[in-house]
């Protein structure tokens, strides 16, 4: 698992431009489904048939990141930001920009040398970010490639940490994304199982809409992260969720707001994980939500779980997670599939 993760997690796809990551998450599918295809949107779905049940196993491959905005006269880059970043600790964080092939830049801003005392004591907006790319003008920014709307990503590589933990950026989601892969080639299928890379969740829950619009399935398990609170400082967030405990199971997030988890869906998961024998943990979370939301509301309605795997500093270059975790939501969401029979018919 973990040279999957590195795999995937070492790769970039911000928001809308998942290409590189879609292309290593179908070379590692090829050879376990019977049909693979893109959609309009960008979806990778892959299929394994079965009977008249349709499963959608659903996990984002996109990763928060940035667009340029404006190149300056000099060549210094502004940035946007695509999804949820908390701004202070992006300030000296390395990037790749993709032009006329991968070009590394660094994010600068002024030095405290400079900087007034009431600069000082206040937090460094994106907007009073750029990157350096090390050009001498506009010019040559754009003779490299690099032009307004050219994606930006977090260039970090994953590494290995003491009792079994990793870290790395875009654990969020290619940690799940590693997850579901594992368990779509693992799995005893009885149903059909659709597994969705979907893009663009980190903005909307994009390609989730789309891609049940299109698949109409009987049920749903999304695999994501979600926020360990194991941590100091998060005392106040009263959630008891931690690494090393196994994955996380979805009551409620996004304080109802986004999914409120059907009691059966909830009973079938549960019970797949208690007869088992995995460990795991329940979530009612007041912020954030998945592709979950977004497929179970889609036509009449489809019942929808959502399986987690705990990560702390999410939303960050340095992510963590325990692979232990990992290792207990493949079993969790393998045997799931293989028992859906059980529950849904």
């Amino acid at each position: 698992m973990i040279e999957l993760i590195k795999k995937l997690s070492n790769s970039h796809g911000v928001s809308g431009f998942e290409g590189e990551v879609r292309e290593l998450i179908k070379a590692e599918l090829e050879d376990f489904a019977d049909e693979i295809k893109v959609d309009k949107l960008g979806n990778l779905i892959a299929t394994r048939n079965g009977d008249e049940l349709d499963l959608m196993l659903s996990a984002h491959m996109d990763e928060i990141g940035f667009v340029v905005k404006k190149i300056d006269e000099k060549g210094f880059i502004r940035i946007a930001p695509i999804g949820g970043w908390f701004s202070q600790i992006l300030v000296a964080q390395r990037v790749v920009l993709y032009g006329k092939k991968k070009f590394y830049g660094v994010i600068g801003c002024k030095p405290p040398h400079v900087m007034k005392d009431e600069e000082r004591k206040k937090a460094i907006e994106i907007g009073d970010m750029f990157v350096d790319v090390g050009a001498r003008s506009k010019e040559e920014v754009l003779k490299l490639g690099i032009d307004v709307g050219t994606p930006v990503a977090i260039d970090r590589e994953v590494e290995l940490l003491v009792n079994n933990r990793i870290t790395g950026k875009a654990f969020d989601n290619r940690v799940g994304v590693a997850v579901a892969i594992e368990s779509f080639r693992k799995c005893n299928n009885s149903a059909t199982i659709h597994f969705v890379a979907t893009i663009q969740e980190e903005v909307g829950l994009k390609g989730a809409k789309t891609s049940a619009f299109l698949l109409e399935p009987d049920i749903a398990i999304a695999v994501d992260s979600c926020v360990s609170t194991d941590f100091p400082g998060n005392e106040s967030v009263h959630m008891d969720i931690a690494l090393g405990k196994g994955p996380v199971i979805t009551i409620v997030d996004a304080s109802g707001r986004g999914l409120i988890v059907s009691q059966k869906v909830l009973e079938w998961i549960k019970k797949t994980a208690e007869r088992n024998g995995i460990p795991y943990q329940l979530e009612v979370a007041e912020g954030g939500t998945t592709d979950a939301t977004a497929i179970n509301l889609t036509k009449e309605g489809i019942p929808a779980g959502v399986v987690s795997i705990p990560a702390r500093y999410i939303h960050s270059p340095v992510e963590v997670v325990d692979l232990k975790d990992v290792e207990w939501a493949v079993e969790l969401v393998k045997k799931s599939i293989e028992n859906v029979r059980d529950y849904f018919r």
